[in-house]
């Protein structure tokens, strides 16, 4: 509260005596007249009109070289014109401000451009609804609720539109030429595509060498899950072309043909499958009386100290569950080329790459916007990886 308090006193400061004794009188005056906040009508609502209304005239000034009633401004071949009414949405609500005119009709403002019907506040509100999974219909709504002001569809389209060319922007943006590690995992979405169905949407974070995470894309798959080596190709050397000259490691969940795609595009990066995937999948064939016994057997299978290590240990988890569980005994032997690498690296290190829960925060942002939105239409079908050559 002192923080809020002293923050409150040092905007005042910075204000002139009569400029803080007006926004006294004004906050007076609304009180006293009941005056809300926001909305049509609003205190804000007309502070916003006489800030934008006095920037405008300001304007003019300048385009004209001489201020109202300026006798510098006889017979000087252009003057003013009157003004022209124009609502603008802004945050504290709908505005109507007043917009001044010259004869020669050249005034081009800046503050409020020609067409331009909402100020920028507007813009980043509806697309931070719509990124929370708010459709189109429910952010008009929830504007017309809070602020009192009709926008329509069309026009949240429009703003979310620029969003998209953005993104696709964003999804070819040159990369960084090393990577020491790319985490790649899978989040499924339900896409309308005449039928809504489950569709993959692959995601890509990589650690550079100095130790910052960079998001590095986007990909939707096909149905089902069963992309091969010829998808992923596409997706690696899609990131290859982009800059992206060697990995050093590729950290991933058994995905299908991932293995053989990094070998081509980079033929000396390490593979590394996702223990903590590996763990859960194991748990699937198992009864759930039986979890915590087979996570006790495995812990010495993979915090061993070396693969040989690894191996004694595995074939002692064999011998007390094969007969029990052999799926998960085939599921640990189809995986073992790809979970070994990390037991080279110390501790510290196998922390860091042996699970893919790097990715899994954005993971948990796109389940929220995904559960508020229900399905997404045909649009994620952009983010498919075009076509790039091996």
């Amino acid at each position: 509260m002192t923080d809020v308090t002293n923050s409150a006193n040092q905007d005042l400061a910075g204000l002139s005596a009569a400029d803080e004794q007006l926004l006294r009188e004004l906050t007076e005056r609304a009180r006293a007249g009941g005056l809300k906040l926001t909305g049509e009508g609003g205190l804000l609502g007309q502070l916003t009109k006489m800030v934008v209304e006095g920037a405008l005239e300001g304007e003019m000034d300048d385009y004209l070289g001489y201020s109202r009633h300026d006798p510098a401004g006889r017979n000087s071949g252009n003057s003013r014109n009157g003004h022209r009414a124009k609502t603008v949405l802004t945050e504290a609500g709908p505005v109507e401000i007043s917009v001044p005119r010259d004869r020669d009709s050249g005034f081009e403002p800046k503050i409020v451009a020609k067409r331009q019907r909402r100020l920028t506040g507007v813009e980043d509100m509806v697309i931070s609804l719509s990124a929370k999974g708010l459709t189109h219909g429910e952010i008009a709504a929830h504007l017309e609720e809070i602020y009192g002001a009709e926008v329509s569809k069309q026009t949240i389209t429009a703003i979310t539109d620029r969003v998209m060319d953005g993104m696709a922007e964003w999804q070819s943006r040159p990369l960084d030429p090393v990577y020491a590690v790319v985490f790649i995992d899978a989040i499924h979405v339900k896409i309308r595509e005449g039928q809504v169905a489950n569709r993959p949407v692959y995601l890509a974070l990589g650690v550079t060498v100095d130790g910052t995470r960079d998001f590095l894309g986007l990909w939707a798959g096909e149905h089902g899950d069963g992309e091969g080596a010829k998808f992923w190709l596409r997706v690696l050397a899609e990131i290859r072309n982009r800059g992206t000259r060697d990995v050093l490691m590729v950290v991933c969940d058994g995905l299908k043909g991932l293995p053989d795609a990094v070998n081509s595009v980079w033929d000396k990066a390490i593979v590394q499958t996702c223990i903590v995937h590996l763990l859960r999948n194991s748990f699937k064939y198992a009864s759930k009386r039986d979890w915590a016994e087979i996570a006790k057997d495995l812990k010495p299978v993979y915090t061993a100290v070396s693969e040989a290590a690894a191996l004694d240990a595995f074939a002692e988890f064999s011998g007390k569950w094969e007969k029990r569980y052999p799926a998960i005994i085939r599921l640990w032997e189809n995986a073992w080329a790809e979970f070994v690498p990390f037991l080279r690296f110390d501790n510290e290190i196998r922390t860091i790459i042996c699970t893919t829960n790097a990715i899994e925060s954005i993971n948990a942002r796109l389940r929220r916007a995904v559960n508020a939105r229900g399905h997404f239409p045909t649009v994620m079908w952009n983010l498919r990886p075009r076509q790039a050559a091996a």
